[in-house]
């Protein structure tokens, strides 16, 4: 498949799609949410606070990444973003993680009691965790790229959403073999035509 044909696939309408099949296709993103949900609990576990604060503080981050986490899936299952494609996943997550982590101190600040959710002024808050995203989001996509074609693979034979989505992996993943093997063939033409200019340049011997 050209990288035209793949961009005439990944722009043909998605498929008629159920809750149950959106939600099924967002597994991988809830997944992720949620295991950086387990990990904040863990680590706070090591200092000096509560088990009832590392619930707390697992589930208040957790639960935001996980719906954040199912809103990519779906949108990238629908098309709105494009399999392989960095940028348009940075931007959700540079909007959709400070919303979670603004979800997580509101939660915290209900659960305890606090007088005020943030000790800094909101926009300050939202500007850092911002930039934070771009870590989360090399994380995210790392995680994502290693689970999401193998469930999607599974999960095709009674889902058409992820069917549309799976083939577009493999459709995706077909373009950067074929890219891998001309750059290899590239380097080997190269390597042949410096061996031939380095033989060329030998002094015969009489």
């Amino acid at each position: 498949m050209t990288t035209h044909q793949q961009r005439r696939q990944d722009e043909r309408p998605a498929p008629p799609v159920s809750l149950r099949d959106a939600v099924e296709v967002g597994l991988p993103g809830i997944a992720i949410g949620l295991f950086c949900g387990l990990f904040a609990g863990v680590i706070t576990l090591l200092g000096p606070l509560t088990a009832g604060y590392a619930v707390a503080n697992g589930l208040g981050l957790g639960i935001p990444l996980a719906l954040a986490g199912l809103g990519y899936c779906v949108l990238l299952a629908r098309g709105v973003f494009k399999v392989g494609t960095v940028a348009p996943m940075a931007a959700y997550w540079a909007a959709a993680f400070p919303l979670a982590r603004l979800l997580h101190e509101a939660t915290l600040a209900v659960v305890f009691g606090y007088d005020e959710m943030l000790s800094e002024p909101l926009w300050s808050f939202l500007l850092f965790q911002a930039m934070l995203s771009i870590g989360f989001t090399i994380g995210f996509l790392w995680l994502h790229e290693r689970i999401a074609p193998r469930f999607l693979l599974w999960a095709r034979v009674h889902n058409p959403l992820a069917g549309d989505l799976a083939e577009r992996y493999l459709a995706h993943a077909a373009i950067q073999v074929r890219r891998k093997e001309a750059r290899e063939a590239q380097d080997r033409d190269a390597a042949r035509r410096a061996r031939e200019r380095r033989a060329a340049k030998k002094p015969s011997v009489r």
